[in-house]
Order: C-alpha cells, then structure tokens, then sequence
C-alpha cells in the first residue's frame, strides 16, 4: 500500500478501499517516484477502535488525500477526512475536520521492511487537538508491527501514549484480500486535558477486514468488523461493521 493508505489504515482502522488494507511497506529504493491520489466515503469513521460514546462520524464520512514517493523511499502525503462533531454549539450539522500531513522514509534490509515517521494532526473546528505523533514500523513478507507515539497532551490522548499493532494480510481467491489488525495502547501519566487514567495499558480492538474491487471500475468496496477492547478510562468499545467505497489514482 501506500504510505497514507499504511499511516491512516494504523491511525483510524477505516474502511476506504483506496486503502487497500495491504500490510506491504513502502516501496524498496529500486521503486519510481510516484504521486497518488484517492477519495472514498465510509459508512462511519472509528478512530483506532473507539465505537462508544460515539465514533469520530456516527454518519458517513467523506476521505480522501494525496502521496508523494521519491526513488530513495522518502515519501510525503495529506489525508484529510470529515467528522461528526465539532466545538461550535452552533454549528449543525457539525462540520469538524481532520488533517493529517505525514513524512516519513521507508526502506528494506534483506527480507526485512522499515517505515520511520511522523504524522502531524490538525483539526478544523476543533480545539486543543491538533499534535504530532511518531511513527516506526517493521514487516516481513505478510506481517508488520507497528507503534504510534504521541507526543503532547491533547484532548484525544497525553503525551506517551503509543498505539500497537499487529497485522496479517491474506488473499483469497476470486480477488478478496482478508486483513486482520490487533490494537493495543500503553497510556502515558495524566496530561493537561485527560487528567487520570484508569489504565496503564489496555486491549483497544480487533478488526478483521474484507476488500474486493468492482469490476473494471477502478473501484473497491470494504467491510470491517470491529471488536472492540477498552479505552483508557476502562470503558468496553461496542462491536462495529464499517462499510466503505473509494477509489485510489495516479497523477
């Protein structure tokens, strides 16, 4: 996949079949410059297995960004995507938004691929919340492990919190590509905006995904189903089924 299909498939688990749910890393530095694009629409937004209250968008959002891989493995992106809420009491329908600008440098040694980064966050509509995390990820063939390290307090997590994963690709036969994520978080000590944590570390989700392209239109579809763990302050995460539809372009 690319570097945003890979950077927003660990941040938010969200269907968007431009997000071909692949675990591949980046590109080796035998690979050519490449510019991207893709946009999609997901039934709901859940941000890394967070289902209850309420997901990022209880409706279907709108997703979409563009990648930029150089020759040498340095690559560059934006991934933006629209929410269910915002901190305007009057502004309904709520019109928040996200953005994610990322960079980072992927690169092989032997059988072995490597992803260092950093994604920095920033929402419309939304106080205290836009932050920089860094990113490090390893795979092997069809597995990859990664961690996600935030690195100030905001109103979505305290600095030191990472998010794990582990993941597994499989293709199976008429075209559909089976995916299964395991997230984990370890929290960090109470920050400026989440005061107490009631867990150190904690199971956050599940999440078994099944893609499939439409036809000859360029298209895919997506379905997850999410099992959800705990969040920080201990609260269980319903199940979820996510439903997506985007399509990925060259520029």
């Amino acid at each position: 996949m690319s570097i945003q299909n890979y950077i927003h498939y660990y941040k938010g688990l969200t269907l968007c079949a431009a997000f071909s749910l692949g675990i591949t890393m980046m590109p080796s530095q035998n690979a050519h410059a490449q510019l991207s694009g893709n946009i999609g629409v997901v039934s709901k937004y859940v941000l890394r297995g967070i289902t209850t209250p309420t997901s990022e968008s209880d409706d279907p959002a709108v997703q979409g960004g563009l990648d930029y891989v150089s020759e040498s493995g340095a690559y560059l992106g934006y991934w933006g995507s629209s929410l269910g809420y915002s901190d305007d009491e009057e502004d309904k329908p709520a019109s928040g938004f996200e953005n994610d600008l990322y960079a980072g440098y992927a690169f092989d040694v032997g059988e072995f691929s490597f992803d260092l980064g950093a994604i920095y966050y920033a929402y419309m509509s939304i106080d205290d919340a836009d932050v920089i995390e860094l990113s490090a990820s390893v795979g092997y063939g069809s597995v990859s492990a990664s961690m996600f390290y935030l690195t100030d307090d905001v109103v979505w997590g305290n600095q030191g919190d990472i998010y794990w994963t582990l993941a597994y690709e499989q293709a199976l036969p008429s075209e559909f590509t089976l995916a299964a994520t395991l997230g984990w978080y370890t929290y960090g000590d109470e920050g400026d905006y989440i005061p107490s944590t009631e867990e150190d570390d904690a199971f956050r989700h599940f999440t078994l995904s099944l893609s499939h392209p439409l036809g000859a239109t360029g298209a895919d579809m997506n379905i997850d189903y999410i099992i959800g763990g705990d969040d920080r302050s201990g609260l269980d995460q319903d199940d979820m089924v996510v439903l997506g539809l985007s399509m990925g372009f060259d520029l």
